[in-house]
């Protein structure tokens, strides 16, 4: 008996490395692509590899999808394609994501609190001292975090009823952790761009109201992609017992 359970938990380990290896490398490609331009950093952008960080949380769990996130992101920083921000944030979401599709949604929540909480007072560049309607889509994403719907999109994830419950869950778990890798990417942003590159507090103003209306439809764009390429990756790797 104990023979067999050895055999089975080497057998998962080795799934679960092979998985890592390969989503890191996905990852990594990912990161090459750009869509969308950091307001701010002009030489930066955000990259594919914000589509793929929820899928790879989903598929590997909250721990080693972050760790897939995080070597796949240092090849691409260490290529030059990625930034740290985009880094952090997706190391943020991938871990979120696997976190949600578990039912951890109490330690999602007070992680999603605590990060909006520091990334909306940092002392004078945070929004909630120059443009506070900045954070209305977060806070929006941190109220369905702790509702009822994202207890449903959990369990459409785990056990589906069909294509349309699948990609609810698949949706709503990746606009949730999307959103709380871009806080975390803001946070981050705000600590390496502050007082250093960007001294002017009018110019951190100008940037908070422009992105005020820009994120949520980056966010939007990035959860439904997200969706499409997690529902196909879903219907592979669960009959294979690969999730």
């Amino acid at each position: 008996m104990n023979g067999e359970c050895t055999k089975a938990m080497k057998t998962r380990t080795t799934k679960e490395l092979a998985l890592i290896v390969y989503f890191s490398a996905l990852y990594a490609v990912f990161c090459v692509f750009p869509i969308f331009q950091i307001v701010g950093l002009p030489n930066r952008s955000i990259t594919m590899a914000a589509v793929m960080a929820p899928v790879i949380g989903i598929v590997l769990g909250p721990y080693c999808g972050a760790l897939s996130a995080v070597l796949g992101g240092l090849i691409g920083l260490s290529f030059g394609v990625f930034s740290p921000i985009s880094l952090v944030s997706g190391i943020v979401t991938s871990f979120f994501a696997g976190a949600i599709s578990l039912g951890k949604r109490n330690l999602c929540a007070f992680v999603y609190f605590s990060l909006l909480l520091f990334f909306g007072f940092y002392p004078f560049v945070g929004p909630v001292w120059l443009y506070p309607q900045l954070i209305w889509f977060q806070i929006f994403g941190f109220l369905v975090l702790v509702s009822p719907l994202q207890s449903t999109a959990a369990k459409n994830t785990q056990n589906p009823k069909g294509n349309g419950g699948l990609m609810f869950g698949i949706f709503i778990t990746s606009l949730i952790a999307s959103l709380a890798g871009q806080i975390a990417g803001s946070l981050i942003y705000e600590i390496i761009s502050w007082p250093i590159l960007i001294a002017d507090i009018n110019a951190w103003k100008l940037n908070w109201q422009i992105v005020t209306w820009l994120y949520p439809l980056e966010r939007i764009i990035i959860a439904l992609a997200s969706t499409l390429i997690g529902t196909a990756l879903h219907k592979v790797l669960k009959p294979a017992d690969l999730m």
